[in-house]
């Protein structure tokens, strides 16, 4: 897969993620930087991530995620050809004892229970 290109405004921004030091850090530049939505996005793609990396079949992935079957095929590439991004940071999660949430969040913040 094609690689993330470096650039001076990219470094900034990831920077700029790297100075955050709590979940509430983070709450509030996300809040300022992205919609609800791009941030629902990338939390449930990396939900979806550790049920793949767990086993998951795709079908499992759409319920528990609501993401295109698309956009999980595109994850489980990464997950098999990336750059191990989602790997290290899964690893990292597991490590800290961070266990992916039962629900993933809908477009307005709240776990969606069904």
């Amino acid at each position: 897969m094609a690689n993330l290109r470096q650039d001076p405004v990219r470094d900034y921004l990831f920077e700029a993620i790297l100075t955050l030091e709590t979940v509430e850090d983070c709450y509030r530049f996300f809040d300022d930087l992205c919609t609800v939505k791009e941030v629902s996005e990338m939390a449930k793609r990396l939900c979806a991530a550790r049920l793949l990396d767990n086993n998951a079949v795709y079908t499992e992935v759409n319920e528990r995620t609501g993401l295109s079957t698309a956009t999980i095929s595109r994850i489980s590439r990464c997950l098999k050809y990336g750059s191990d991004g989602y790997r290290d940071v899964l690893r990292r999660l597991e490590e800290r004892g961070i266990d992916m949430p039962s629900a993933s969040p809908d477009e307005d913040g709240k776990a969606d229970n069904g």
